[in-house]
């Protein structure tokens, strides 16, 4: 019996000295944040005599000494224009609007090549290769022979004959251009009268080969693709902008583009189609930019840097190192003159190289942290789980001195117990 005495004393003296302990780690907290000057919120000096800080609630109070050493500096928050500026990674591409394929409508063999590489310029009307191919040559011949017909029957007393004729003329005319036959190459086997077992292939615009299908030799169907050309005169630029900068970007907007193989140099470009769909991966909606492209100095492939930026327009705007971001919330910290400064959250809109917009929470004048926000955050942080950790030892205490009572009485009880045993 006196052995569980003992335990039970043991543990009743154990538990006192972790009470000590506890009051005594924030006893030395609240010492330590008197010697460095910073009184948080909600706890009381050693010099107050238990009176309240005056400090607002979330804010803490930093003596002069210990503002210039962290270099703590506010600045006011002022109405002035604001330009919104929009960075990104764009992609040259050629433009579509100049890109051709070369198909043939008639099948055959190539015979000679004149555009046999790729990345090669060429221009529009320019020779590519040549072609036999039997079914050319056959309606070249009905083509002459229907010419034939109606000069015969030009003195025919027949309207209906001189009818047909022509219409035979007109069949076959069509037919040889439906081929792709030039007017000129019409007129050429009119006056030669004869029909031209080979036949050129021109460009049908101006640009540079992306790809060439055309050998000699080869033999080539209507649904061949020979050759595939693009403009690239005017540059095409593709860049991915995030769901919340959608909204300040328009149509004909002005950009500017740089390119590291062009340091220094920054060209102009403008905004030419926004996609209507939004990346759901990366949450990124797809812009296209124009610009021309003189010397063919962008090559498809180029990564450049896109700078968009819209109208200016005056905001209420604040240093973009005033704000800290949460992630959940954006605060700035106020300065409340003599030395204390309160966490504050404020709602954002848009923002330029060193500046962002404060929709609400604080108003034209009032002075912000711009550096050592972020220790101010620390501190006052700290200052919040420091008066949570003495409420809790508060609790804690009392609950070991309630503790303490009960097994007090158990052992009056016990030690009756055992005296009237004895007797």
């Amino acid at each position: 019996m006196n052995t569980e005495v003992q335990r039970k004393g043991i543990l009743i003296a154990a538990a006192g000295v972790l009470a000590g302990l506890a009051g005594g780690y924030f006893t030395a907290h609240m010492m330590m944040s008197d010697m460095a000057g910073m009184k948080p919120t909600g706890m009381k000096s050693m010099g107050e005599k238990g009176a309240a800080s005056s400090v607002p609630t979330g804010a803490v109070a930093i003596p002069a000494v210990m503002r210039q050493l962290i270099g703590v500096r506010s600045a006011p928050a002022a109405v002035a224009p604001l330009t919104q500026e929009i960075r990104t990674v764009g992609t040259v591409d050629y433009d579509e609007r100049g890109y051709s394929q070369v198909t043939l409508k008639v099948s055959g063999w190539v015979r000679e090549v004149f555009v046999d590489s790729v990345g090669r310029p060429v221009r529009k009307g320019e020779p590519l290769f040549t072609l036999y191919s039997p079914d050319l040559l056959a309606t070249q011949d009905e083509y002459l022979l229907a010419l034939k017909a109606k000069a015969q029957l030009g003195t025919s007393p027949l309207a209906e004959a001189k009818e047909n004729a022509a219409a035979l003329v007109a069949s076959a005319r069509e037919r040889l251009r439906l081929w792709d036959l030039t007017d000129a190459q019409i007129a050429a086997l009119e006056q030669r009268g004869k029909a031209e077992p080979v036949l050129t292939v021109y460009a049908p615009a101006s640009g540079i080969v992306l790809k060439r299908e055309a050998l000699p030799g080869k033999y080539v169907e209507p649904n061949t693709t020979l050759y595939e050309v693009a403009d690239i005169s005017t540059a095409w630029v593709y860049a991915d902008i995030y769901e919340s900068e959608v909204a300040a970007v328009q149509l004909n907007q002005p950009a500017l583009v740089e390119f590291a193989a062009y340091p220094g140099e920054t060209l102009r470009a403008k905004v030419t189609y926004i996609h209507p769909s939004l990346n759901e991966a990366a949450r990124t909606v797809r812009v296209r930019l124009e610009l021309p492209n003189p010397g063919l100095k962008l090559k498809p492939g180029m990564f450049g840097t896109v700078t968009l930026r819209t109208n200016s327009a005056k905001a209420l705007v604040v240093p973009k190192e005033a704000v800290l971001d949460t992630g959940l919330r954006q605060l700035v910290f106020l300065d409340r003159g003599q030395g204390v400064y309160q966490p504050y959250p404020v709602k954002l809109g848009r923002r330029s190289q060193d500046q962002v917009e404060v929709l609400d929470g604080i108003k034209e004048g009032d002075r912000v942290v711009t550096s050592a926000n972020f220790l101010l955050d620390a501190e006052s942080k700290l200052a919040s789980a420091g008066g949570m950790q003495e409420m809790m030892g508060r609790i804690g205490m009392a609950d070991w001195q309630m503790q303490g009572a009960r097994e007090k009485k158990m052992q009056d009880m016990q030690g009756m117990d055992d005296k009237k045993d004895m007797k």
